[in-house]
């Protein structure tokens, strides 16, 4: 019997499953990386999953949540919004995608919109993100997210990615 003809185009099933497989930050979100260090066992295991998806959308989720010189222009507490109930890896936004665009709502970031925009954009980015993502967001915001995720410190994150007690890089010439 003749092979059965391909379109090719198409992905084959080996390489599709190939992909499916693989490991990386593709599929995790900030929620299911921070879990990974609330279950490790140990410091070094900590250091290494930090390390494992370091990225600078990480980088500047971290500082947000752990630096006292950031602080958000924002109400306190949580903001009334609706949770996003779409499954997890469809419709959501990415907090990772996300986090550049922080800066809008901390003193200083942007002072060109009022803060009653800043309160409808912040709503607005919590009910894009996936209902955990969304939580880990309010966190930070809420400088309360080693309560959320045990052994997520800040003295962990400094010596993680060398910063010195001003979140800044220490040069090691």
């Amino acid at each position: 019997m003749a092979e059965e003809a391909r379109n090719p185009n198409l992905i084959s099933k080996q390489a599709m499953a190939a992909m499916s497989s693989t490991s990386g930050t593709a599929g995790e979100t900030v929620h299911e990386i921070f879990t990974k260090i609330n279950n490790a066992k140990d410091k070094p295991a900590k250091i290494a999953i930090l390390k494992q998806f370091d990225n600078q959308a990480m980088r500047m989720l971290l500082k947000a949540a752990f630096d006292p010189k950031v602080k958000f222009d924002l109400p306190e507490g949580n903001p009334p919004y609706i949770k996003n109930e779409a499954p997890a890896g469809t419709e959501h936004t990415s907090l990772a995608s996300e986090a550049r665009k922080l800066y809008h709502f901390v003193v200083g970031g942007n002072n060109t919109i009022n803060k009653l925009k800043k309160e409808t954009m912040f709503i607005q980015m919590l009910e894009g993100l996936q209902e955990k993502d969304a939580e880990v967001l309010m966190a930070v915001k809420n400088k309360n997210l080693n309560n959320i995720y045990k052994g997520l410190t800040s003295n962990l994150v400094k010596e993680t990615f060398n910063w010195n007690d001003d979140f800044n890089r220490i040069d090691t010439k």
